[in-house]
């Protein structure tokens, strides 16, 4: 236990900026709601448990390494970025980027690593001198504090910046040479937190509806019926978690059939249900998944 503070509440730390909207409806969805002003940084949570303050992503790693906080939400860049001693809990898949090294138009990175020295700039100060250091590159870092992609080629030789597509590299006519890591958004506790039983309690007990909130997220529950004859075969057809439910229609020699699949499947499954025999074939959102 962080000295000073009691094992509840949890002091959690959330990312500022277009990642908050997505972070806020995970949270809604496990039955969490933050309620918060325009520029209040400190919502309140419907569950006293916990106490949540708002911040930018790139502090967020340090502040649980330190203890300030218990848990924290922020890419896997700024954890490696600022070498965060942090526990890994959870992969949301949020916000996907890759941290990549790009160049002027027609440079290759074996052309960059025989120049004497490069001017490189970028926001991520560590994982630049850590990969730039690996290569034996000689070079000169300069910090860039947005904008990275319009210093080449007056302002510098390489840049290394995050992007999702490449396309705005690309439009100011830069060349990525080198991917350096690909980072989404992860869920990270203190060692301290993950130490003590009663927050490690609440810790486990988040986890569990967050990581039933994403599987859900990721699957469709899918209902219809289907006349007796034609019942195994249409069981044959259908993935399931681990076996479809099946029940006898009121009255009927018929049954009725359900089935939780993968969202992804819908599109080429549902039409090779009817060609089945499957009728009255309904498709519901599922909002959590507890295996």
């Amino acid at each position: 236990m962080t000295p000073g503070r009691p094992a509840l509440p949890l002091h959690v730390v959330l990312p500022k900026g277009r990642i908050f909207a997505r972070v806020e409806s995970l949270w809604a969805d496990c039955g969490l709601r933050l309620r918060r002003s325009a520029r209040d940084y400190r919502p309140h949570v419907s569950d006293d448990r916990f106490r949540v303050k708002i911040m930018k992503a790139q502090n967020i790693p340090t502040l649980i390494d330190i203890g300030s906080h218990d848990l924290g939400i922020t890419g896997l860049d700024w954890v490696q970025e600022t070498s965060s001693d942090v526990v890994e809990l959870l992969d949301l898949g949020f916000d996907p980027v890759r941290i990549v090294a790009a160049a002027p138009d027609g440079t290759t990175l074996d052309d960059l690593v025989t120049r004497k020295r490069l001017i490189v700039v970028s926001e991520y100060e560590q994982l630049t001198r850590r990969w730039l250091d690996s290569l034996g590159v000689d070079y000169r870092f300069v910090r860039s504090y947005g904008a990275t992609e319009v210093f080449p080629p007056e302002d510098a030789d390489l840049i290394v910046d995050n992007t999702a597509t490449g396309a705005t590299l690309a439009d100011n006519g830069l060349t990525i040479v080198q991917t350096i890591l690909k980072s989404t958004t992860r869920i990270i506790a203190s060692k301290a937190a993950m130490d003590d039983p009663e927050r490690r309690q609440v810790i486990d007990e988040l986890m569990l509806l967050m990581r039933a909130v994403l599987d859900a997220q990721q699957r469709v529950l899918l209902e219809m019926n289907i006349d007796n004859a034609r019942l195994d075969a249409l069981i044959a057809q259908l993935p399931a978690m681990k076996s479809p439910t099946v029940a006898q229609l009121y009255g009927s020699s018929d049954y009725a059939v359900k089935v939780a699949v993968p969202r992804a499947d819908v599109a080429r499954l549902v039409p090779e249900l009817k060609r089945l025999g499957a009728t009255d074939i309904l498709e519901t959102d599922i909002r959590k998944v507890i295996l």
